[in-house]
């Protein structure tokens, strides 16, 4: 058996070929594959986390010395050239990202569940959407919001985002990836790591009921502002006001 089919075994040795797989054995959904259907893999079952992670990191001061280094090698007569002034001393990137997910269920039901204003939702209840907790330092675990998939006839659509509380505008310079655990087969993930230097907010995936088929669809879409121009966008309708978490 190769390690191809120890891997998709349990839900198809096709779905491999369709779309781009880490070293870890997850589906990566990319611009290029960009559609995976939960009911199609039958994981469309039990609960869906959704995990965000992220950490901070230095400047990219590090990664230009390295870089200089290899080009000097290439070029050994640019070593004679001035140095560019640099900022002393790397600079750490000060971002607070938080996940969050709007919603739409089939009776009209509208709403979000988010840290700010700690609208932590239920996942036993509607909107069968529950978030665990606030990661306000890019720790280890993250964030996590479970989908309670046993009442996916009730989801019209789910917009799971990620948007910066306080600190630079910086996604990519945080590491962040968005990570889809279904009840069964195998992980999504979704790499946070297009440029969009000024962005606040970032729509990640979709998740819609098409007729009985749940699918993820990969979103990518940066915004300049918040939650608000996010809803302006695809639609939903709701009323925004601002909101400040409590000092830590």
């Amino acid at each position: 058996m190769t390690i191809r089919e120890m891997l998709f075994g349990n839900w198809g040795y096709g779905a491999a070929r369709q779309f781009d797989v880490t070293g870890t054995g997850a589906v990566e959904l990319t611009k290029r594959h960009h559609t995976f259907s939960l009911t199609k893999q039958g994981a469309a079952t039990g609960n869906l986390r959704v995990n965000l992670s992220w950490r901070m990191r230095t400047s990219d001061f590090m990664d230009d010395r390295s870089t200089s280094l290899g080009a000097g090698l290439r070029h050994p007569f640019r070593k004679f050239a001035p140095d560019v002034v640099a900022a002393q001393g790397p600079a750490m990137v000060n971002v607070d990202l938080d996940l969050a997910c709007m919603y739409e269920l089939k009776d009209g039901t509208k709403g979000v569940v988010q840290p700010l204003g700690n609208i932590l939702g239920s996942i036993n209840s509607p909107p069968y959407i529950q978030l665990s907790g606030d990661d306000r330092f890019g720790s280890g675990a993250g964030e996590d919001i479970y989908i309670n998939m046993d009442h996916r006839e009730e989801f019209r659509r789910l917009l799971v985002f990620v948007y910066i509380y306080d600190g630079t505008p910086a996604f990519d310079r945080t590491h962040a990836t968005v990570t889809l655990y279904p009840g069964n087969g195998p992980q999504l993930e979704i790499a946070l790591h297009e440029r969009a230097p000024e962005a606040r907010s970032c729509a990640v995936v979709m998740i819609e009921n098409r007729n009985g088929d749940i699918v993820v669809h990969r979103e990518m879409k940066y915004v300049y502002g918040f939650q608000s121009e996010l809803d302006r966008l695809y639609g939903w309708g709701l009323q925004w006001g601002r909101g400040y978490k409590s000092k830590v």
